[in-house]
């Protein structure tokens, strides 16, 4: 059980308030204030990523300017079943489901390991779905769950949008999870572990050649979950002009090669066992939405 859980917190799913802008005028001061680091960063496109980590609190952030114009962003992101498909692009979401529409709804989450498995062996977790703004220049959407395993609690992912000209977004996307007891030890014991060396992206030194040496540890985790959501987002914003029958193969194509981009950090599988896998479970997903409805 242990083992599992510390799978799921992993997974970047357990997550806890985080501060937002709260409208487009304050969103759009934080882009001017990141816009040095946008323009030169180890990602060589305009991204910047941050971490904290304090009190049993970690935090990640993704600020990014994207070449979609802002309404494309606010209509696809504001949609409470867009979320599914974006987590479902990540390893470790095997099934979602949505109940309720507008700008409140439920939204079933199924997590699990890095493989094929049957849901009934994955962990649910139900998030609330509100759309805090939705207006011609500012998007704010939230994912709450208060509670969860070994005493987690607080978890929230929330997305915040703004145009910044007729063709391009910033986009700032955070989440944050609260340790219990119980789930620091976990998380300890994977650290000590398989995840011992695993990095983030934050360089924290040099070595004597000139490499960069990166953040591991809990934050190295954060960071690691923060850009696989960040590049999800990307790869569904990437469909949106394309036929319904065509979405999910581009989706799924442009994620994994994404995050390839980032061997060090984010490479878990092979792309054809990655897509065999995501195939299977979204088709699990849709045959579970037409048997509901």
């Amino acid at each position: 059980m242990l083992r599992s859980v510390t799978s799921l917190l992993l997974a970047g799913l357990f997550l806890t308030p985080a501060a937002f802008a709260q409208d487009a005028g304050a969103l759009r001061a934080r882009e001017a204030e990141l816009r040095e680091q946008l323009t030169n960063n180890q990602f060589q496109r305009p991204m910047v990523l941050e971490s904290t980590g304090a009190n049993g609190v970690l935090n990640g952030d993704v600020y990014a300017v994207v070449d979609y114009p802002y309404d494309v962003v606010g209509r696809t992101l504001s949609r409470m079943d867009s979320w599914c498909d974006i987590l479902m692009l990540t390893f470790n979401v095997k099934g979602c489901q949505t109940r309720a529409s507008g700008r409140h709804g439920m939204l079933s989450m199924a997590v699990g390991r890095k493989f094929d498995q049957p849901l009934a062996d994955t962990y649910p977790i139900d998030f609330t779905y509100r759309v805090a703004a939705a207006t011609s220049d500012y998007l704010a959407v939230q994912l709450n769950a208060d509670s969860g395993p070994l005493g987690t609690k607080d978890y929230r992912i929330v997305l915040e949008a703004t145009p910044l000209d007729a063709k391009r977004s910033f986009v700032h996307f955070t989440y944050s999870y609260a340790n219990g007891p119980t789930a620091r030890i976990a998380m300890q014991g994977y650290l000590a572990t398989t995840g011992r060396n695993k990095v983030g992206f934050s360089v924290v030194g040099r070595r004597p050649d000139g490499a960069p040496v990166y953040i591991g540890g809990e934050r190295g985790m954060i960071e690691r979950n923060s850009m696989r959501y960040y590049l999800a987002i990307e790869a569904f914003l990437g469909t949106y002009q394309l036929p319904a029958a065509e979405q999910l193969e581009k989706r799924l194509s442009d994620w994994f090669a994404a995050v390839e981009r980032y061997p060090r950090q984010l490479h878990e599988m092979d792309r054809d066992e990655y897509l065999t896998m995501k195939r299977v479970e979204f088709a699990r997903r849709q045959s579970a939405s037409v048997t509901a409805n």
